[in-house]
């Protein structure tokens, strides 16, 4: 088993540093993230340009029936569950702020931040960590089914590891530093060679540090 740091290198080596791009607003990365729960990065991407093409404002959503939100999003799946989810979110916002923003979790101390996206109704680790990662700059490493897969069989966390334990763990083993590019390519790794039922061990640039790849190898 390599470390998290050599491993996070061998991987920069192989796949380069991921640009980290124009980040979204707070709000919209919560919502962008909840439209990518059980689907494809294709469906979440149409489902939120749908949302926002007939919503442009996210008051117009706050404004709208959950069958209209519905009926926008339904490319990405889940529809009624995501378009309540949205929609209640929306309304617990204003509710507490008045306004449509999520942008003064930027002035809160990290964990701060992260037990408010917690407490909404449907927002999981990931999806918190991904706000804080990726909107907020903040320091938090978002574990998704890839990533949970990649690591265990590496031997960073123990291959029966929940979510909530495997965010705790990696957010220990990886530097705050890396957490961006590590997690961006972790999920390359597991979508390119290290695939749940046929992995490419053969190809795989980590498998002089993966005890999963060597056993494989060696059958």
């Amino acid at each position: 088993m390599g470390d998290a740091e050599d491993i996070i290198g061998r991987l920069e080596a192989f796949f380069g540093v991921p640009d980290r791009g124009q980040p979204k607003a707070p709000l919209s990365e919560l919502i962008f993230t909840i439209l990518s729960q059980n689907t494809t990065d294709t469906n979440r991407d149409r489902a939120y340009e749908r949302l926002r093409g007939r919503f442009p404002r996210w008051e117009d959503v706050l404004n709208a029936e959950e069958s209209e939100i519905e009926q926008a999003i339904r490319v990405g799946g889940l529809g009624p569950q995501k378009s309540k989810r949205i929609k209640a979110i929306l309304v617990e916002i204003y509710e507490k702020t008045g306004k449509l923003s999520l942008d003064y979790l930027a002035q809160w101390r990290p964990e701060q931040a992260r037990q408010a996206l917690l407490a909404f109704k449907g927002v999981g680790h990931k999806t918190a960590a991904i706000v804080l990662l990726f909107s907020l700059g903040m320091p938090a490493f978002p574990v998704d089914t890839h990533i949970l897969r990649v690591t265990g069989r590496l031997g960073l966390i123990p291959q029966n590891a929940d979510a909530a334990a495997a965010h705790a763990r990696l957010g220990a083993l990886i530097p705050p530093d890396r957490y961006y590019p590590a997690h961006i390519n972790l999920i390359k790794l597991g979508r390119t060679f290290c695939k749940p039922r046929t992995p490419r061990c053969a190809e795989c640039p980590l498998v002089p540090v993966c005890p999963y790849g060597r056993g494989v190898l060696d059958r």
